[in-house]
């Protein structure tokens, strides 16, 4: 029993915990504080961003996919100050459910990242993105259809990763 004990405080030790006492989702995150931490600090602690927008007034969003294989994406807002806003992984529940007919694809790709993958199924003039998410544990593709003429948002399903 001792034993056992030992093995999960262990195990729990190794997960750890980001500044705001939350579990640590991703490698680095426990070294970044909202507020506090600059760009260049976000940038040294999760590599050169894959896609990043300005708005007018100078804020920033990073973004940070771990696909093809992973399930996360990451967006960091950075203030117009230069200081780390806030982060949050996009690809959950809370925001397929915000993607709804008739939507452009710089929309779609401005909520979720960069997709996955992107098939053509010319034959009805459609075009599919999907990302890799998890439910709970179990990993799963979200897919958004686009019409390929209109580029804009027909539906939206999913399928469970392991059957694909």
């Amino acid at each position: 029993m001792r034993r056992l004990l030992t093995l999960l405080f262990s195990l729990l030790a190794l997960v750890g915990c980001d500044r705001q006492g939350r579990p640590v989702e991703e490698f680095g995150l426990d070294k970044l504080a909202k507020g506090v931490s600059t760009e260049s600090e976000v940038r040294m602690v999760m590599g050169e961003p894959d896609h990043v927008r300005t708005d007018p007034q100078g804020a920033k969003i990073l973004e940070y996919p771990k696909g093809p294989e992973g399930a996360r994406t990451w967006f960091f807002l950075i203030g117009s100050d230069g200081k780390l806003v806030d982060y949050q992984q996009v690809l959950n529940e809370k925001n397929f459910a915000r993607i709804t007919q008739g939507m452009t694809q710089e929309e779609v790709r401005d909520l979720l990242g960069r997709p996955r993958s992107v098939v053509q199924f010319k034959r009805k003039n459609e075009e599919v993105w999907d990302w890799r998410y998890l439910s709970g544990t179990e990993p799963r593709l979200f897919n958004v259809h686009f019409d390929i003429d209109t580029r804009r948002v027909t539906g939206t399903s999913s399928l469970d990763a392991n059957n694909y």
